[in-house]
């Protein structure tokens, strides 16, 4: 038999349960074992193995970065065509172009990272490396639809002072450690230790 508490295999016919002291339940009503996942009340979500808050940002600076690297390596290869084309006197343009080229790469690396792969396997390539997924209400990966307004809804967060920290900061409280751009899409990330 099983401690209705804690989840603790107790002998049969003990009045109270050996691992948290908890008074044993008399009857026949049967225990299932713990799980191991604290399962948040059936109000909040779905009963997952959320990912933490640390795992989430370590996921989301190996993103950051990669978007920045893509940026510089697009930036210096643009920049050294130009040069070549027109000479040395393109140093204004090249200066002009970091402008453009700066928020097409973000779109089409975020659109790539953040859209397609999550949508097609689940997650990111930051996420992959911590190894979360995510997953919308159901356990199953998002559809690229879902993927992108996702997306759309964390850069427009951006636009609204305060409002990017509060979203990062958001599941360090939230029951299922949901961010603020997951609950417009009912999405979870939780661990995936296959990934």
């Amino acid at each position: 038999m099983f401690c209705s508490n804690c989840g603790a295999s107790v002998n049969e016919g003990v009045a109270f349960c050996t691992n948290c002291g908890s008074r044993m339940q008399t009857g026949p009503t049967p225990a299932q074992p713990f799980s191991g996942i604290p399962a948040p009340p059936a109000a909040y979500g779905p009963a997952m193995d959320y990912a933490t808050w640390g795992t989430r940002a370590v996921g989301y600076i190996i993103d950051s970065l990669l978007v920045g690297v893509v940026m510089g390596v697009l930036w210096a290869m643009l920049a050294g065509a130009l040069i070549g084309l027109v000479g040395a006197h393109a140093g204004g343009g090249v200066c002009c172009l970091f402008f453009i080229l700066f928020p097409v790469s973000t779109l089409l690396v975020g659109l790539y990272n953040w859209v397609y792969l999550v949508s097609q396997r689940g997650y990111s390539i930051g996420q992959g490396v911590v190894k979360v997924k995510v997953v919308d209400s159901n356990g199953q990966l998002l559809t690229q639809g879902t993927a992108l307004l996702r997306l759309l809804v964390q850069a427009g967060m951006g636009l609204v002072p305060v409002l990017p920290l509060l979203d990062l900061l958001w599941p360090l409280w939230d029951a299922c450690r949901q961010t603020l751009h997951d609950k417009a899409v009912n999405c979870y990330v939780i661990n995936n230790p296959q990934g």
